[in-house]
């Protein structure tokens, strides 16, 4: 393994792992200081320490980091790890400082870093991307983040439940645009809810820093507005880390997205050098760079001709509902023009547990085949959104139909039972049935 980096990379330094442990932590503090139940009081309130959140955050990176890979990595036979930042000299060599290593295959991992964005003014302003957010030393009182989709809305609502005041901008007319619109528009309403400013077709004109204070001029339709706060934090996508590895020298063909050009097989342009993960380019997600680098290593070191299949990847934004989709859209799979498609959506409300447990923000939407009723995608907006989507990656996966899910005995009161009330809204009015209906 040759990495520049800290071993484990951005998932559990400064990815998935701590973000999720602060939102959770934001969320909890929000949740109960803010509670639905009657006849539960908190006399005395409820204060967050900053400092000691991070801390907390900072020890579980440090277990996890240790854990599943320090002594995963020393528990390996015939691996070595060198660490250092690597380059092509040849189509079979890289160096490394100054030493060199040669192989008859290789694979690419270097992942991704924070992209910034052109605007007039950033290089002159103390901006944050998700690494320094993650690190804060204090709680800053106002912070405004330049992009709506998952990175950008997770860090917003976790310091707005923290208590830092949050404005997001987003460039495209709606947040987590990718997503169905029924999700963007009720997400947004819960946001802003919970208190978040968010500005959608917001364009950063320029961006400047006046002593400790950031100051950014958007132009949101035909209004210019000037906007301060304590911290800037720059959400605007990752790019492939592709550009110090001399790639040319092994004749390896980059995309223009900078990631690595690859096939399903995860094989670059070289054929003996395959590459995963985020340095591909999207979907950028830790689950599916896991499988791309499975794929990736069987096929250089078996030659197996496994391919990677897309087709069922799930994704999730972990706000709080949240949010998990596998499979096209409404407008995705209509546009396709093969097959006509049917969806329904039932609301949380209309399901028993999420009534229980006085949680009833979000929504199921299901696109079928309108004739077989083959399940083509499901998209969940719900406080467990990313737990209950594996039920919709399997139907999407092994080509299911509405009847299967129906005929499928779910536990009860699940927020799971979710999907198959949707399946059944398809035929019947959800809202005249009994609980635990057949």
């Amino acid at each position: 393994m040759i990495d520049g980096g800290t071993i484990g990379g951005t998932c559990v330094n400064v990815g998935c792992v701590p973000s999720k442990r602060l939102l959770a932590v934001g969320d909890q503090f929000f949740r109960v200081s803010n509670h639905p139940f009657k006849g539960l009081r908190f006399e005395d309130g409820w204060s967050a320490e900053f400092r000691g959140v991070v801390r907390s955050k900072d020890r579980l990176v440090a277990d996890l980091r240790k854990a599943k890979y320090a002594d995963v990595l020393a528990s390996l036979k015939g691996v070595e790890y060198v660490r250092g930042h690597a380059a092509f000299v040849s189509s079979h060599e890289v160096k490394v400082g100054k030493d060199r290593h040669e192989g008859d295959k290789f694979v690419i991992g270097t992942g991704s870093s924070p992209t910034i964005p052109p605007v007039p003014g950033i290089d002159k302003v103390e901006y944050l991307t998700n690494v320094e957010a993650l690190s804060l030393k204090e709680r800053p009182d106002s912070m405004i983040v330049v992009g709506g989709r998952a990175l950008g809305l997770e860090f917003a609502q976790m310091y707005q439940h923290l208590g830092t005041q949050v404005t997001v901008l987003q460039r495209s007319p709606r947040i987590v645009p990718e997503e169905e619109p029924e999700i963007s528009q009720y997400l947004e309403q819960y946001l802003k809810e919970d208190g978040v400013e968010i500005h959608v077709g917001a364009e950063v004109l320029s961006a400047e820093q006046r002593k400790s204070r950031k100051v950014v001029v958007v132009r949101v339709g035909a209004r210019k507005r000037t906007i301060e706060a304590d911290e800037l934090l720059l959400a605007t996508g990752r790019t492939p880390n592709t550009a110090g590895l001399n790639l040319q020298a092994a004749r390896v063909d980059v995309k223009e997205d900078q990631g690595v050009k690859v096939d399903s097989e995860m094989r670059s342009t070289a054929p003996h050098i395959f590459a995963a993960g985020d340095v591909i380019g999207k979907p950028m997600l830790e689950t599916t760079a896991a499988k791309e680098g499975y794929i990736a290593a069987e096929n250089a070191l078996a030659n197996r001709g496994l391919k990677m299949d897309y087709r069922a990847v799930p994704h999730a934004v972990f706000t709080s509902p949240a949010v998990a989709s596998v499979g096209p859209t409404d407008a995705q799979a209509n546009a396709d023009g093969r097959v006509r498609c049917a969806c329904n959506t039932i609301m949380l409300r209309q399901v028993p547990k999420p009534l229980i447990v006085e949680d009833t923000r979000g929504m199921v939407k299901i696109v079928a085949e309108a004739k077989s009723h083959k399940i083509l995608g499901v998209h969940i907006l719900a406080s467990l959104a990313p737990e209950m989507i594996h039920e919709g990656v399997l139907a999407v996966k092994h080509g299911l139909t509405l009847e299967d899910i129906i005929d499928t005995v779910h536990v009860f009161p699940t927020h799971s039972e979710a999907i198959k009330l949707a399946a059944l809204s398809f035929f019947e009015d959800v809202d005249k049935l009994s609980c635990c209906a057949i």
